[in-house]
């Protein structure tokens, strides 16, 4: 990119997607169109039209979720996929580059990788490009960093299965340039204790339901999570908690305190294997799941995968975090995460992203598809 070591830009809330753009400089027009998860709508609505002028692509639209497919009649299809939908924005809007890296919200998580689709789209769907050696379909979906029911590629999952089909997935989620195989778990309960309420010069009469919750708190300070080898990728587990709540007023006990904990869970486990796993923890208090996805396998033994796996010269690591790759597996698309961002910048709020590593993706990815 042509820029000053620092360069500060305007924001684009209501404007368009320039294709032409190269992907570092996509990537910082993308960050500079706010799309915080439930208002994507303005990006969707940019990507569709941007897309809408490529000749070669079909594109279609469900809620704020938009897919693009090639037709070339080739034996296999790959699904490129990337959620368009970013955490609240924390004074790190508009972008700013500074050297080899591009700041703001989103850059990392995962708008590089969104810009890289982009880009990919754009060679793959434009009349005087080679023909890729794949059919390809890419995903731009809605509501990935909130609550799984409101996920927009399991919307369209449910609504539009067909619009999914493929051989093989890259999941553009960042991974700082190398091969990640599968995806933790995740699951959210809710740990509930009772107490009685009392007016608080009368302590006595009542029973404090914060304090009863400290064995809750105890149980998760002496909890040892698991690391496990699944398909030779090391996973590790984890149990936090990471909300409590309880009280009433300033002078009253409270009858009841809930702690929100988090599971993150190796790909050995079910969705139901992890709950019970929870329950157990902690038995004897009333344990709600809330919220629920599943792990998904490495599955690097795939033929596709396999070949994609042998470009990279340095080897595949596990997936911290959970991934849609988990939901292209259940819909019979063994996907692997593979994009620009670094996954430890993710959310924060100086999160960046390394100019040479988008173009790196860009390069790898156009290479494997045949679009260069």
């Amino acid at each position: 990119m042509a820029q000053a070591p620092t360069a500060q830009r305007d924001t684009n809330p209501a404007g368009s997607v320039d294709l032409s753009l190269d992907a570092a400089q996509l990537t910082a027009a993308l960050v500079d169109f706010p799309s915080v998860s439930g208002a994507e709508k303005p990006l969707a609505d940019a990507i569709e039209r941007a897309l809408r002028e490529l000749p070669r692509l079909t594109v279609d639209r469900y809620g704020e979720n938009v897919v693009a497919r090639t037709h070339f009649g080739r034996d296999t299809r790959i699904v490129l996929a990337g959620h368009i939908d970013t955490v609240p924005i924390a004074d790190n809007v508009p972008s700013r580059v500074c050297g080899d890296l591009i700041y703001g919200c989103g850059t990392s998580d995962m708008k590089s990788g969104v810009a890289v689709q982009l880009r990919l789209a754009a060679a793959a769907g434009a009349a005087a490009s080679p023909q890729s050696a794949h059919d390809l379909t890419f995903v731009f979906y809605d509501c990935e960093e909130i609550e799984s029911a409101r996920n927009g590629l399991g919307h369209v999952a449910r609504a539009h299965p067909d619009w999914l089909v493929g051989d093989f997935g890259v999941l553009l989620e960042p991974t700082d340039a190398v091969l990640e195989g599968g995806c933790q778990g995740t699951l959210r309960a809710r740990v509930t204790v009772a107490g009685q309420r009392a007016h608080s010069a009368r302590s006595w009469l009542g029973s404090n339901a914060i304090h009863r919750a400290a064995p809750i708190l105890n149980r998760l300070a002496e909890y040892r999570p698991r690391e496990v080898e699944v398909e030779g990728l090391l996973y590790r587990e984890g149990l936090n908690a990471v909300g409590i709540s309880g009280g009433v007023a300033g002078n009253v006990i409270p009858d009841e305190c809930a702690v929100v904990v988090n599971f993150r869970f190796a790909p050995d486990r079910t969705e139901e294997q992890a709950a019970q796993h929870v329950r157990a923890v902690f038995e004897g208090f009333d344990v709600r799941i809330v919220d629920s996805a599943p792990a998904a396998r490495p599955g690097l033994e795939q033929p596709e995968a396999a070949r994609f796996a042998a470009r990279f010269d340095v080897p595949p690591r596990a997936k911290y975090g959970w991934t849609d790759v988990a939901r292209l597996a259940a819909l019979g698309v063994p996907s692997v995460n593979y994009g620009p961002g670094d996954p430890n910048l993710a959310h924060t709020r100086d999160e960046h992203a390394s100019i040479t590593k988008i173009h790196e993706t860009e390069r790898m990815l156009a290479e494997w598809l045949g679009l260069k």
